[in-house]
């Protein structure tokens, strides 16, 4: 397969493992709903805590791309969970 095109797969499903490691988080751990705990994260500044928690699952995922020998996936991954890193300090300075 084309490297560029597994190397976008590996991206969007870095970006969906956030999400969804996000939202996990909120479900389990959280008394109040999606909604709430983001306005209430947005408030109190803890927007970055919410999303770094989030791409613990990125971490899963990595692995798991690369015990398939899924390099370009992988790297995919990695570069989501840059852009993540990038938004948690955006966040943190701003």
């Amino acid at each position: 397969m084309n490297q560029k095109k597994e190397l976008f797969i590996g991206f969007v499903v870095g970006v969906i493992a956030n999400v969804l490691g996000t939202l996990i988080y909120i479900l389990l751990f959280s008394e109040f709903g999606i909604t709430e705990t983001f306005e209430a994260a947005i408030q109190q500044g803890h927007v970055g805590s919410l999303l770094a928690l989030g791409a613990i699952l990125n971490l899963i995922v990595f692995f798991g791309f690369l015990r398939l020998r899924r390099d370009q996936r992988a790297k995919g991954v990695l570069i989501a969970t840059i852009l993540t890193a990038l938004i948690i300090l955006y966040y943190k300075v701003f």
